[in-house]
């Protein structure tokens, strides 16, 4: 089944940690020192049950205030998967932590308190999930001990939720009822909760399918290095090296390279030990050509029939990350793919409100944690995608080019469109 990334989010004190620890807890997934730990940890804060949460809330200032601050990644795998978790932060402050969190996800787990059910955060972390393309959703309706375990309390939160769900683009959308404090639902069926008739958490995280996640149809291979052994026997050998961004390339395909735009075809690949009949997807690859032609990093190896856009002038919505705010007419370094170029900021076309997700168009001062659109118009021109149809070749980096720190994510639009779910909001007039 391979690798699937997921990432937690979810309201202040809704039990991301607590899950995820159990989870790991459940799974047989924690080592002895670490549950030691865990236990003495506990001990020293006078608590009688197993505070798993303190397995991922990693920090000091965590441990100290019971929340996660940071993004924590944990690793493990059962027989039928291997698991990457970002467990990001639930405060609005800290947004710029989820969208780091997410931005390589393959299915967002959202937690929701039983108690208090839907609350602007948890449609501010779906709306990010879906403005981020994360084709799998799954609804945690957690500590259901604390509702005694009544089926319409989740029916309920089932019901809102999808209403608001249905107005953004979330392929995949599963609920679950959950009680993490003592693992309801999460790796085992619960038997008090005989009502619910789907998969506890860790059944579904094994079996979602992310197969057609990837973008299969657009070839794209950004070139990352020219790899020229310093050998007798190897003099003649020129490889492309790099990871496929989209798409199948076969030995013998033609390709073209931008931005020169001559063609040729490619007459070897080679996977990570041995030659290799294709490549997809995000697989790292070193390729020969048969014609030589002056191609460096920063190019990119596409079909001459499928060309990405090739533009400087870019509709972008930006998370911003930096203290300093963005500036209108600021100049940044733009990292898209293996491609570098200066870039400018055209104009601020509007800042999104996160909590009620309407348009401000009145104040378009971006700073810390906002996220808002933006124009933007770059030296040389970068060879892209949307970011709705490829978040590999659609998602860019702004960098402060005297401080060398990176200010902003970002997520190129359809040019001549919105294409984002965000634009949805704005027919409705926001929530």
């Amino acid at each position: 089944m391979g690798l699937l990334r997921f990432t937690t989010a979810g309201s202040v004190d809704d039990g991301k940690s607590t899950m995820i620890g159990r989870l790991l807890y459940d799974a047989k997934a924690i080592f002895e020192d670490q549950l030691e730990a865990i236990e003495r940890a506990t001990a020293q804060r006078g608590e009688e049950n197993l505070n798993l949460a303190l397995l991922t809330d990693g920090l000091r200032a965590e441990r100290e205030q019971g929340i996660t601050i940071d993004v924590a990644y944990r690793y493990f795998a059962t027989p039928r998967r291997k698991f990457i978790i970002a467990d990001t932060p639930g405060h609005i402050e800290y947004t710029r932590n989820m969208v780091t969190g997410a931005s390589t996800a393959n299915l967002a787990v959202v937690l929701v308190d039983a108690r208090k059910g839907i609350v602007e955060q948890t449609n501010r972390h779906a709306f990010i999930a879906s403005l981020l393309r994360i084709p799998h959703l799954v609804l945690c309706v957690n500590k259901m001990d604390l509702v005694d375990y009544r089926e319409e309390v989740f029916d309920e939160i089932v019901e809102q939720f999808s209403a608001f769900a249905s107005r953004l683009e979330i392929p995949d959308l599963k609920f679950i009822p959950i009680c993490a404090l003592h693992g309801d639902n999460v790796v085992e069926p619960s038997h008090r909760m005989p009502w619910y008739q789907g998969s506890p958490l860790l059944p579904l995280l094994e079996t979602a399918y992310i197969g057609s996640d990837a973008n299969h149809v657009d070839s794209r291979f950004p070139v990352q290095w020219i790899i020229r052994p310093n050998s007798d026997t190897h003099h003649d050998f020129r490889g492309l090296a790099g990871r496929v961004a989209g798409g199948v390339f076969k030995p013998g395909d033609e390709v073209k390279v931008l931005p020169s735009g001559l063609t040729t075809r490619i007459r070897q690949i080679y996977g990570l030990t041995e030659q290799v009949a294709e490549v997809f997807s995000p697989m790292t690859a070193v390729m020969t050509l048969e014609n030589e032609i002056d191609i460096s990093r920063g190019d990119m190896l596409v079909k001459p029939t499928n060309v990405p856009h090739v533009g400087q002038d870019l509709e972008v919505m930006v998370c911003w990350f930096s203290k300093k705010k963005l500036q209108p007419g600021g100049r940044y370094v733009v990292r898209h793919t293996t491609r570098e170029a200066k870039g400018f900021v055209n104009e601020v076309r509007y800042k999104t409100d996160i909590n009620t997700l309407h348009r401000l168009e009145g104040d378009l001062a971006i700073g810390m944690n906002d996220i808002g659109r933006i124009r933007l118009r770059t030296t040389a021109p970068l060879f892209f995608d949307s970011y709705k149809r490829n978040r590999a070749t659609g998602s860019l980096i702004l960098i402060d080019e005297f401080t060398n720190n990176t200010v902003a994510a970002g997520m190129i639009l359809e040019p001549g469109g919105a294409g984002v779910a965000e634009d949805a909001f704005v027919d409705m007039g926001g929530l």
